[in-house]
């Protein structure tokens, strides 16, 4: 590449910087124009074209760019040295050609609509309401253990491959579709990461790539998890970023699944999410009503407890402040903590329509 092309397109970064925060501050525009307009068919076309292959490609193509850039490097050592802002204008050329990429192919998402204006649902909720919705999910966490198991006692044992979890989720969104017509999910495109060791160890479940649009499932998290974090991947494909939004669908897809195992997975999760909320505004609360847990949903808690802390490590904390970072960057103010803005949508969508 000539010199002249180089410097015109590490020139484009600044402009397309300005250009997409220009872009995203009118919300309808991206909604009506990207998200539902341009997104849809390259999603689909980028899973009809990677979708049918059985391993990530995603991972790989990541992989072989790592290895060219530190060949790269190595190579060309000493060449770097003498001419250091050479090397950062190469740096830039990078970032220049990813960043229009990123947001061509996917990330043009964070900056529209938020689900609370498609759903008419909000956020905000009282502490009663957290009280009586965690109740709620405890007595349906209890109903499908006891339904699965026959007893209080055993934990829920998810008797499916990761192949059956991905294609039953595949079938959830297809009931979905029959409720909302925007969730409706075509062409396929959901594997289990090739990176799943180290997507543990990071403290993630999984990922959307957004140059592949393949959903990149963490395979080692625990298996009655499964359900949940594939349909909350899913979510990401069908062009929503925020993490509360996608975890809500993931909860949606779930919760109205014919099959009990997803009906567990969907509830127990949300679960987790309030017991951990309520445990931060009313720990009184979370005492009282924690003795009414069924102890087999308890023990699927300690099992999904247990496999994370075996992994802790002292990189995990800055692994999240960099995605917390990223998530700011992209028009998400609340970062990392998003994950948990979930129970606000779960409480005032049950509030509106029951599940």
């Amino acid at each position: 590449m000539e010199q002249k092309t180089k410097t015109i397109i590490a020139i484009a970064l600044p402009v397309q910087i300005i250009l997409v925060k220009w872009i995203g501050s009118y919300p309808d525009f991206v909604e009506d124009y990207y998200s539902n307009g341009i997104y849809p068919s390259i999603s689909q076309f980028l899973r009809m074209l990677f979708g049918w292959i059985p391993f990530s490609v995603g991972d790989l193509l990541y992989t072989v760019l790592f290895v060219l850039a530190a060949r790269y490097v190595y190579r060309n050592w000493k060449s770097i040295k003498r001419s250091p802002l050479l090397f950062l204008k190469n740096i830039i050329v990078v970032l220049s050609i990813v960043y229009f990429a990123f947001h061509l192919l996917w990330g043009m998402n964070y900056y529209r609509q938020p689900i609370t204006w498609k759903l008419n649902i909000e956020k905000e909720y009282t502490k009663e309401q957290l009280t009586s919705f965690t109740e709620y999910l405890i007595e349906k966490s209890n109903q499908y253990q006891t339904e699965i198991t026959g007893d209080t006692i055993e934990a829920v044992k998810i008797p499916y491959s990761q192949r059956e979890i991905f294609q039953k989720t595949e079938e959830g969104y297809i009931n979905l579709k029959n409720t909302y017509a925007s969730f409706e999910y075509k062409k396929p495109s959901i594997k289990a990461s090739i990176y799943s060791l180290p997507l543990t160890y990071m403290g993630y479940g999984g990922y959307l790539n957004p140059f592949s649009n393949e959903a990149q499932v963490n395979g080692k998290t625990p298996m009655f998890r499964l359900p949940t974090v594939s349909g909350h991947e899913i979510g990401h494909q069908l062009g929503y970023s925020a993490e509360d939004a996608t975890n809500f669908i993931g909860f949606l897809v779930t919760a109205k699944h014919s099959d009990p195992y997803f009906k567990y997975a969907a509830y127990s999760n949300a679960l987790a999410y309030c017991l951990s909320d309520l445990s931060r505004k009313d720990e009184t609360k979370l005492h009282e009503v924690l003795p009414k847990l069924n102890p087999g949903v308890k023990k699927n808690f300690k099992e999904v407890s247990e496999f994370w802390q075996q992994y802790e490590n002292p990189l995990e904390p800055v692994f999240k402040s960099i995605f917390n970072t990223f998530l700011k960057a992209n028009n998400q103010e609340e970062g990392i903590k998003s994950y948990n803005s979930v129970v606000g949508l779960l409480i005032s969508y049950h509030d509106r329509n029951g599940f």
